[in-house]
């Protein structure tokens, strides 16, 4: 199934309520809320678009949840501190950030086995709070911002071990690798800019920081394999980057503390959570302006449908 071809309803994770909203794309209201684990901080769209995976960080668990019926699948349990989360491109491993115990943790991916399809095979030590993961095109390298202690991490998948780790601006969060694998941009919510590094040789080289909006946090491609949004949560907006020129194109408003995006395949619409809102906003790219909020539950976060764009 190529990007955007499917169907389905709008799923936004409601962090300090422990479920999932399912929003009807036609109507616009919220048809049901699927309960998760305790503290659930992002979810994510497999590769395959087959599940949507629910991270829940306090109950060391995961809720996978079928994108076409908005229906629970099933709950993986004995997954340590899971808050952020990624699957290589290949499907082969399942990487996790516990942002309370400070490591990584990358799993082998087991579909057949249904009754613990994660198998774990190495936990790395990380430095304070590992927030956001990348994974490159050739599942060969995750990348993990650290928030509270401002670094930088690259992990080889083949040996399970650290590449590099360097300091970075204050407080990285979301990171993004272009669609070559060459420049990782990483957003300073401590600040108001992003910054982009060389990462095609053997150490990263900082090329340049892009100057977005205070709280630079969370990152969307438009589909278009060279534009990147990112959400500006202390500046109530939301920057549009040009990857190859590394500069900003475009701003457009985000009321109510804009975090996690999500862009549809008709090619305007931007969906964003307004996590100190209770709101999941929908933005008109073309005109620039906000044209629809729907409500949701408390402090919304992750936001992913099978309508998307492309992801790079």
């Amino acid at each position: 199934m190529g990007p955007g071809t499917g169907s389905g309803p709008i799923l936004v994770l409601n962090s300090l309520d422990a479920n999932v909203s399912v929003i009807d794309p036609t109507t616009f209201t919220e048809i049901r809320r699927l309960p998760t684990g305790k503290e659930p901080h992002h979810l994510y769209l497999t590769p395959d678009e087959k599940s949507i995976v629910v991270a829940n960080a306090l109950s060391d668990s995961l809720t996978f949840i079928d994108p076409a019926t908005g229906l629970v699948q099933r709950t993986v349990t004995d997954i340590i501190d899971p808050y952020h989360l990624r699957f290589s491109p290949d499907m082969k491993w399942f990487v996790t950030a516990a942002n309370r115990l400070n490591h990584i943790d990358l799993y082998r991916w087991q579909p057949a086995n249904a009754a613990q399809p994660l198998a774990l095979v190495k936990r790395v030590p990380a430095s304070r709070t590992p927030s956001h993961l990348s994974i490159d095109s050739r599942s060969t390298v995750i990348y993990s911002s650290m928030q509270d202690s401002d670094e930088l991490m690259a992990i080889d998948i083949a040996t399970q071990t650290p590449r590099w780790k360097i300091g970075i601006g204050k407080m990285p969060a979301d990171v993004f690798l272009t669609a070559d694998d060459r420049t990782l941009l990483v957003a300073l919510t401590g600040d108001e800019f992003v910054e982009c590094y060389d990462v095609s040789g053997a150490q990263p080289k900082l090329v340049k920081r892009i100057k977005t909006a205070a709280g630079a946090h969370a990152f969307r491609a438009r589909g278009d394999r060279r534009h990147l949004f990112v959400s500006n949560r202390v500046a109530n907006t939301i920057s549009l980057i040009d990857t190859h020129t590394l500069t900003v194109v475009e701003h457009y408003p985000a009321p109510g503390g804009p975090d996690c995006m999500e862009m549809l395949n008709d090619g305007r619409t931007l969906l964003v959570t307004s996590r100190w809102a209770r709101k999941l906003t929908f933005i008109d790219i073309t005109r620039r302006e906000v044209v629809r909020q729907v409500p949701v539950g408390k402090s919304p976060h992750g936001v992913w449908t099978l309508a998307h764009a492309g992801r790079i």
